[in-house]
């Protein structure tokens, strides 16, 4: 099989769950729910203490000498401005995610916190500090573990761009044997289940935008109507793979960025302004005051509340079910760069900009709670968390139009993740070709979609997608922990230069 070795066999392996899903749909989400409840019971602790390592780890390097070295030859420069290169990081890491939970995160947990008084000014704090929490430092650090060691073994050493070259330090030439494949198929299946979790979250909000917008579409089942979105953004995002990374995917990132700014923009201008800055600053604050001790936190003396589990486990699988794919897709256009320069913009660039995204969103949207002028909470209970935003959006002068905007930023963000999945599946199927062939791209879009959809129809909606994430990140988890003894014994073997000073 060669090239295609695990191509092959993740296709083979991806198409039996389908038929699964397919033939056999409760069957499908019993067994799954058997494998969630124990990861969940469990294995909670686990997904605490390594998501918490990793963003340790990632501080270390920044501080480090390793952070001298450079993700290439040493002389080399990078090949993407910041501009271009943010734009790649916000688009790939969580795009899609914010635009669905910017509202709907803060407003529930404002109703049901993890520790505060329901509908207190407490709970709206402490609704603010998780949202930051579950969208912040951690989950920049999970990426840059894994775009950190591909980067590192691609273009410093020579190597793949498959995750498996980066254990060479540690197993040596058995990363080409059933070893290899077997960390390749983990890789592709940790993306196409994290992928596939978002792509749902998007058409499930696109559904919910068209349902807002033109009530006609509420006629017809919402199931059908997801299905109809998935199809025609497949179609979309087919097309714009094919013209390859330079051209469909980094135009699109640049219009994600624009879109998404001018929406928020428009929302904090619009808005309670000095209100809204105000959250952005007293949250920040109380973030990274609070840090430590959310890191750890478990429901270990009130098990019944089974909160962490709901949203911070579940966040931190999401993510490192992510990784693969982000991890490849910001390693792909972080060449040249220094490792103390990569860390320092992977974890908090995008973190600032996701906290000022939930301050202004999720802020409005708590605000707008308390003083009366929206019940988005009744909103999501009849109708989803899928319409938060848009309920919060017809509030403003210009609601019709906002609400336009995001649909048009939700359908981008849908593009580009699963285009830069496409090309991420297609280097880790194809003994790391960085431009892997366009029928690669085609079948693993196909299969990413048809994953969405059969998750979405057959296993309770959104609930099912957070299933397949939690369970996908488990062994990636093992992986991520290994690859960074692996990273330090590579790094121990260099010659560190010496820190440049800057030209004056």
């Amino acid at each position: 099989m060669g090239k295609y070795k695990v191509f092959i066999i993740s296709v083979a392996i991806a198409a039996i769950f389908i038929a699964w899903g397919l033939i056999a749909p409760k069957n499908l989400a019993a067994v799954t729910k058997v494998i969630d409840s124990f990861i969940l019971n469990e294995l909670g602790w686990f997904y605490l203490l390594s998501a918490t390592g990793f963003l340790a780890f990632a501080i270390f390097l920044i501080f480090s000498k390793y952070g001298n070295i450079r993700l290439g030859k040493q002389e080399e420069k990078p090949e993407y401005s910041y501009l271009t290169w943010f734009a790649f990081l916000f688009t790939a890491g969580m795009g899609i995610g914010l635009v669905f939970w910017g509202v709907a995160e803060p407003v529930y947990h404002y109703f049901d916190p993890p520790i505060a008084v329901p509908e207190t000014a407490q709970a709206a704090g402490e609704a603010m500090r998780y949202s930051f929490f579950h969208w912040g430092l951690h989950p920049w650090a999970i990426y840059t573990i894994v775009a950190l060691a591909i980067a590192y073994f691609t273009f410093r050493k020579g190597e793949s761009g498959v995750l498996s070259s980066s254990f060479r330090p540690l197993i040596g030439d058995r990363v080409e044997g059933w070893i290899g494949t077997v960390i390749n198929v983990i890789v592709v299946f940790a993306t196409i289940f994290g992928v596939a979790t978002s792509l749902g979250f998007g058409a499930a909000q696109i559904s919910g935008g068209l349902n807002h917008l033109v009530p006609a579409v509420g006629d017809y089942s919402p199931y059908m109507v997801q299905l109809i979105v998935i199809f025609v953004v497949t179609i979309l995002f087919m097309v714009s793979s094919q013209t390859g990374l330079n051209r469909g995917i980094r135009h699109l990132s640049r219009i994600n960025i624009v879109l998404a700014t001018l929406l928020m923009l428009l929302v904090l201008i619009l808005g309670p302004t000095s209100y809204l800055l105000g959250v952005f600053t007293q949250t920040l604050g109380s973030y990274i005051q609070n840090l430590p001790g959310m890191s750890f936190r478990l429901d270990v003396y009130n098990p019944e509340t089974n909160w962490v589990e709901g949203w911070t486990i579940f966040y931190w699988a999401w993510w490192i079910s992510w990784a693969p794919f982000v991890g490849s897709f910001i390693a792909r256009v972080s060449k040249g760069r220094t490792i103390r320069e990569f860390v320092i913009g992977v974890l908090a660039v995008p973190a600032l900009y996701g906290a000022l995204w939930f301050s202004v969103f999720g802020g409005t949207g708590i605000y707008f709670q308390r003083e009366g002028i929206a019940d988005i909470n009744g909103m999501m209970a009849d109708h989803g968390m899928e319409i938060a935003l848009f309920g919060l959006l017809e509030q403003f002068p210009l609601g019709t139009f906002l609400s336009v905007i995001a649909l048009l930023l939700i359908a981008s963000f849908f593009i580009t993740s699963a285009d830069s999945a496409t090309v991420v599946l297609g280097i880790q199927s194809t003994d790391g070709d960085l431009n892997p062939s366009n029928v690669v791209k085609f079948v693993w879009g196909l299969i990413i979609s048809a994953s969405a959809a059969i998750l979405l129809l057959n296993q309770e909606g959104l609930g099912a997608l957070q299933t397949a994430a939690i369970i996908a990140a488990l062994p990636f988890t093992v992986i991520m922990i290994v690859l960074i003894f692996s990273m330090v014994k590579s790094f121990r073997r260099e010659i560190i230069p010496a820190r440049q000073p800057k030209k004056r």
